[in-house]
């Protein structure tokens, strides 16, 4: 098991500001980071992938669908041209930072409807979407782990048996689900039952309390998603996700509008505590 920390709680966009914080998360004995890759190019990503190698961090990526205007699973045809040509950015970005997994809900725009679930229509598009990246991601040693979302933030997909069978519809052995215990809470009766059903398939564990704030604090049963997780026999990366306020390119599509932890350090050194010690007596 490998910990990182989702880099949105400092910022939408890394810079050598954010340095100096990043290399405390080291210092807590974090493995590495997720990097959020939402703007910037690829020659970005490659400087950072440097700073982060003399920092001694491990990283995977997390992105997403920005716009309908570049909707992967669009009825549209020209849009789903500019949906494959922006997962093309996404990977040419992630392969620059050296991204192990690249990760996020890069399936559809976030918090735009249609009405209804995802039609046959949608499944297909976005299945042969994924595959296409894929092949890709295989060919360069890592693999995809699409992020699911709860029913306010995206009709596609909300649950571990949506997931599974979106599984079988990619049909690619490079492609894998990010778990994620904050939209489980949400979709999911029984977490324990979520994580059973998705069993072989999580690439990434998303840690992220019931408000968004410090793993531990909140209400979710983390001991019965570590026995659980464990019982799987994943071994993967157990990544924190928590949101600060005031970040732009998050507070629409998420609705944080309040700090959730009182700061950085308080934020960074209680979350690996919690996640190391937990994941130690889970069995």
């Amino acid at each position: 098991m490998q910990v990182g920390i989702n880099l949105l709680c400092l910022s939408g966009f890394i810079t050598e500001a954010h340095l100096p914080q990043i290399s405390r998360l080291k210092e807590l004995g974090y493995d590495g980071v997720e990097v959020p890759v939402l703007s910037g190019d690829p020659a970005h990503y490659a400087w950072l992938a440097k700073e982060l190698d003399a920092l001694g961090l491990r990283r995977t990526s997390t992105s997403v669908i920005p716009s309908p205007d570049a909707n992967p699973i669009s009825s549209e045809a020209e849009i789903r041209r500019r949906g494959l040509k922006h997962l093309d950015w996404i990977m040419d970005c992630s392969l620059a930072l050296e991204s192990e997994s690249i990760g996020g809900p890069f399936h559809a725009p976030i918090g735009v409807f249609t009405g209804a679930g995802p039609s046959v229509d949608e499944i297909r598009y976005g299945a042969e979407a994924h595959h296409r990246m894929a092949e890709v991601a295989k060919t360069n040693g890592i693999y995809l782990s699409l992020e699911h979302l709860n029913r306010f933030e995206t009709h596609f997909l909300n649950t571990m048996e949506q997931a599974k069978a979106y599984v079988a519809a990619v049909d690619h052995d490079a492609f894998t689900i990010m778990y994620d215990t904050f939209h489980a809470n949400i979709e999911e009766q029984k977490q324990s039952v979520a994580i059973a059903t998705i069993s072989g398939h999580i690439g990434v564990l998303h840690i992220s309390e019931n408000d968004r704030g410090i793993p531990g604090r909140g209400h979710i049963d983390f001991a019965e998603i570590f026995r659980a997780i464990r019982k799987t026999g994943f071994d993967g990366w157990v990544t924190v996700e928590a949101f600060g306020g005031g970040l732009p390119e998050l507070a629409a599509a998420t609705r944080v509008w309040r700090p959730l932890f009182p700061d950085h350090e308080t934020l960074f050194s209680e979350s690996i505590d919690f996640i190391r010690s937990g994941w130690d007596v889970a069995v």
